[in-house]
């Protein structure tokens, strides 16, 4: 077994740990302040969502993503955390249920949402240049919502000028 696979079955336990406690923090969520680690705001003239998250901001933890899971609660998803803007493509490998992606720039302002995303398909999803924050949620919930480029994403990462500042 390489280095590879061992990282890989390192991180599948931790990510199926995360989701796991997604459970759990339905009701924890709703009596929080607005801004915390475990939870992403989107914000459009549709109004807000919450979502529990899991934060990737280790390249491990990008690589691995919700590969291998088998499902989430509707008001989850991951979020991807950049150290800078870049140009971000994403695929489906691995990855069992469809995803809805929003590509945010450094301020948390969404440039790019891709509906659907099929699962395990290889096609690269290009989310374009000065990519700082992805999330993923479950494919189809984007569009219920109304989520669209323009809208801005809320969490402890967006900085240093987010254009919704936590506080």
């Amino acid at each position: 077994m390489g280095n590879g696979a061992r990282a890989e079955r390192r991180l599948i336990p931790r990510t199926l740990l995360a989701l796991a406690l997604w459970a759990g923090l339905a009701g924890a969520v709703a009596a929080q302040g607005l801004c915390a680690e475990d939870r992403v705001t989107v914000i459009g003239d549709w109004g807000q969502a919450r979502f529990g998250v899991a934060v990737a901001d280790e390249p491990g933890e990008r690589a691995q993503g919700l590969m291998y899971v088998e499902r989430m609660p509707t008001m989850s998803g991951m979020l991807f955390v950049y150290e800078r803007p870049q140009r971000a493509s994403f695929w489906m490998e691995n990855t069992l249920f469809p995803l809805d992606m929003i590509f945010a720039g450094p301020d948390g302002t969404v440039t790019r949402v891709h509906d659907n995303a099929i699962p395990l398909d290889r096609t690269g999803i290009d989310g374009g240049p000065d990519v700082q924050y992805v999330l993923e949620i479950n494919g189809g919930l984007a569009g219920q919502l109304g989520i669209a480029p323009g809208d801005i994403l809320q969490h402890p990462a967006i900085g240093p000028d987010p254009a919704a500042p936590c506080g």
